[in-house]
């Protein structure tokens, strides 16, 4: 690699392992920074669509996440009562299925395994506290006092990214007014696809993640005041919810749903940090740059075709500068566009949800196709 040698992830989640694979792959010497003392990494699952098993596969991992995972085909939608409306996602392509189900937990150990084979070295429960970018380099220091000097600093700290705010000052994600409910379970038997319901308050989605387990996803809205819920209030809550829903698979799961430590629920936020995601020798990533709301299933996947990109860009460049201007030009546009469809998406859900009219013109068909159409496009 002629721009970089020796690089700084801060952030361990999955575009902070995916650059640092990929930067790894090409023979940089990289350390991830990771907060948490162990990875203990909750079993909520992702969807994966083609473009993040195409990513994948450009880390070497695509085949390993699919047998792990569960392949499956395109999403089937109906309305709370069971009227069929009609499949989402695109067909299956190549090697590539519709969608590939997958618990959190499973796709980091995947990334992580691969990560240590390839000598990526791990500061865990650590992280930095104090930037010098240079133009030339950047020193950090450290939670442990200890500094020390790199060719570059990815940050890929999350939407609340603290390296964001240590290289560009305060900035803050905004609120959707909806927020999402996950719970894993046992994999229904009904369970051969992914499936969605919307109601009148709420959506639901069935997704399989192994041969054995599926998770749930809900989505609602808590009211733009104060959308955060006491955790004593989540399985009742959930469960009121889910009683909207006749079918069969919601009502078989509601018995099920019975420890609130395992609701994983979050308000959805969005992020929207001006081009360009990088100043000298620092650059944001993933969540810290563009956290998309979930309604196109599509922040992991751009977070990993992140990293990438910007492993190739750097391996192609001279320097730095050039690399990371060539990064942008490669990922600033086709970020926002899923950034703004997902976002166009959460305000005429939340509309719905209040009983208030879509605006006139809206055509959801036509913005879910359009960033469908951009995903299988070329990262």
């Amino acid at each position: 690699m002629s721009a970089v040698k020796k690089v700084l992830v801060v952030g361990g989640g999955i575009g902070g392992q995916s650059v640092a694979i990929a930067l790894a792959q090409k023979g940089v010497e990289v350390e991830i920074a990771e907060r948490l003392d162990v990875y203990n990494v909750y079993g909520v699952g992702i969807i994966q669509q083609m473009n993040a098993l195409r990513a994948l596969d450009e880390l070497d991992l695509a085949d390993e996440t699919m047998k792990q995972g569960y392949p499956y085909g395109q999403l089937k939608m109906y309305t709370s009562t069971g009227h069929f409306i009609g499949l989402a996602g695109a067909p299956p392509i190549g090697k590539y299925p519709s969608h590939n189900g997958i618990s959190r937990r499973t796709l980091h150990e995947i990334m992580y395994d691969k990560a240590i084979k390839l000598g990526v070295h791990y500061k865990m429960g650590t992280t930095v506290t104090h930037i010098e970018n240079n133009k030339d380099d950047v020193t950090v220091t450290f939670t442990d006092n200890t500094r020390k000097t790199y060719d570059i600093l990815i940050a890929s700290d999350g939407i609340n990214s603290d390296m964001r705010k240590l290289i560009f000052g305060d900035f803050k994600p905004k609120y959707m007014g909806v927020s999402v409910w996950r719970y894993a379970f046992k994999k229904h038997e009904d369970l051969d696809t992914a499936y969605m319901y919307y109601g009148k308050r709420s959506k639901i989605g069935f997704i399989p993640m192994s041969d054995d387990s599926m998770y749930m996803f809900l989505v609602s809205a808590e009211g733009s005041d104060n959308p955060w819920i006491e955790k004593s209030a989540y399985v009742p809550m959930l469960k009121d919810y889910l009683s909207e829903f006749p079918a069969k698979i919601a009502q078989d799961i509601i018995p099920q749903i019975t420890e609130p430590d395992l609701v994983n629920y979050r308000p959805i936020e969005a992020s929207h940090l001006p081009d360009p995601w990088f100043k000298n020798r620092a650059i944001v990533i993933g969540d810290g740059a563009h956290a998309t709301v979930p309604q196109l299933g599509s922040g992991a996947a751009l977070a990993l075709e992140d990293g990438v990109v910007l492993a190739e860009e750097l391996d192609k460049a001279d320097t730095v500068e050039k690399a990371f201007t060539a990064f942008m030009k490669r990922r600033h546009q086709r970020c926002m566009a899923i950034v703004d469809a997902s976002e166009t998406l959460a305000e005429w859900e939340l509309l719905e949800f209040q009983g208030k009219p879509l605006p006139e013109g809206a055509n959801i068909g036509q913005v879910i196709g359009k960033a469908v159409g951009t995903l299988m496009a070329p990262h």
